[in-house]
């Protein structure tokens, strides 16, 4: 399959196509002035940025528009709409879901998101959800027509995303011996960062010199924000000796991170699918995660991983407990988490792209 990638220029130095592999090429579209711009800002550039698409589409052959994220999604609705091309669409996050579970004082989420995510749902051949749970949120939420709403989850690299020696991983990491809490994502407060800061003040009393290692950067118009308050609060709590922040990695990097730790953190508000904990289950970790969105899906409770119901730091606070005191439980968690993350592949996901294509193109 001939891929085509078009995303909005941000710098002169990405002008230009860029030819990835052959048959996968990266197309940057003129649209908004050449920088990194802040959500707010978006939206102003979709039509430009459709006009761009369209335009370099003219004279080739596309069978089928995919898009990702509401507002790529109300591009793609404007390119289908000039190009008769079919569209499918993938959301990954969805605004109403976020007001639904977001922290108390959080600001809701712009009028124009929802409006624009019902026209694109609305408009598309195909909505693709992630896990059966978005699809209910996509129906029940939004109205979606069940007749074009199709499942399919994200996939694990499995090649990259392996068990290896927790000795090994923490030795490249520079790591010594005490218990690792892993928390790896975006930081915002769609994420729950500060649970699971206060989850960590709470068992660190039990085992002792455990750490909390947080990787990833902030994210979204209040991801800095978040970021200062966190950093505040593990101030407050006395624990800036024990809690690491870690910028972004590399995606190729993260493995050794997940085979160095001994659990992974994952209290988010709302997850559409749950990528950290898939790929954190493919290395063998045991999951601590909120039951919502699509996290039931990907974690088994029990078996992979253990789910709260709750978003209070002691629910998180007792699962962790029953991980980092319990060889046992470890044990059987981390062998369950790699039999359990061997059904997410991308080759079982790209088959099923092709069937929900074949669908919408009549091919």
């Amino acid at each position: 399959v001939e891929v085509d990638v078009f995303t909005r220029l941000t710098s002169e130095a990405e002008a230009g196509d860029v030819e990835v592999i052959p048959g996968y090429r990266v197309v940057h579209v003129p649209a908004g002035p050449l920088m990194t711009l802040p959500m707010k800002d978006l939206p102003a550039t979709v039509q430009p940025f459709a006009d761009g698409v369209i335009e370099r589409m003219q004279g080739g052959v596309y069978d089928v528009v995919h898009s990702h994220y509401w507002l790529s999604g109300w591009a793609g609705l404007v390119v289908k709409r000039a190009t008769g091309v079919p569209l499918a669409n993938s959301f990954h996050t969805l605004g109403r879901v976020k007001d639904a579970t977001r922290r108390v004082g959080e600001p809701a989420e712009s009028l124009v998101r929802i409006a624009a995510e019902h026209d694109v749902i609305a408009g598309s051949d195909c909505v693709i959800a992630s896990t059966p749970f978005e699809a209910d949120d996509l129906a029940r939420r939004y109205g979606a027509d069940p007749a074009r709403l199709c499942v399919t989850h994200p996939g694990v690299d499995h090649g990259l995303f392996a068990p290896g020696p927790q000795v090994a991983a923490r030795k490249s990491l520079g790591w010594n011996d005490p218990p690792v809490v892993l928390f790896v994502g975006r930081i915002q407060p769609l994420k729950g960062l500060d649970v699971a800061v206060e989850a960590f003040f709470r068992i660190r009393r039990e085992v002792g010199e455990a750490r909390l290692v947080v990787v990833g950067g902030p994210s979204g118009p209040y991801g800095q924000e978040e970021l200062v308050r966190i950093r505040t609060r593990v101030v407050d709590l006395g624990l800036e000796d024990s809690v690491d922040f870690v910028p972004s990695q590399p995606h190729k990097d993260i493995a050794d991170y997940y085979r160095a730790a001994d659990v992974l953190l994952v209290p988010s508000r709302s997850e559409s699918f749950g990528m950290v904990a898939a790929e954190a289950q493919a290395c063998g970790l045991p999951i601590v995660a909120a039951a919502v969105g699509g996290l039931p899906y990907v974690v088994a409770d029990g078996i992979s991983g253990l789910l709260v119901t709750s978003h209070d730091p002691a629910a998180y606070a007792a699962a962790l407990a029953k991980v980092l005191d319990n060889n046992a439980t470890a044990e059987h968690l981390s062998a369950g988490a790699i039999a359990n993350a061997a059904q997410f592949s991308w080759p079982a996901t790209a088959d099923r792209l092709l069937e929900l294509y074949s669908g919408i193109t009549g091919a």
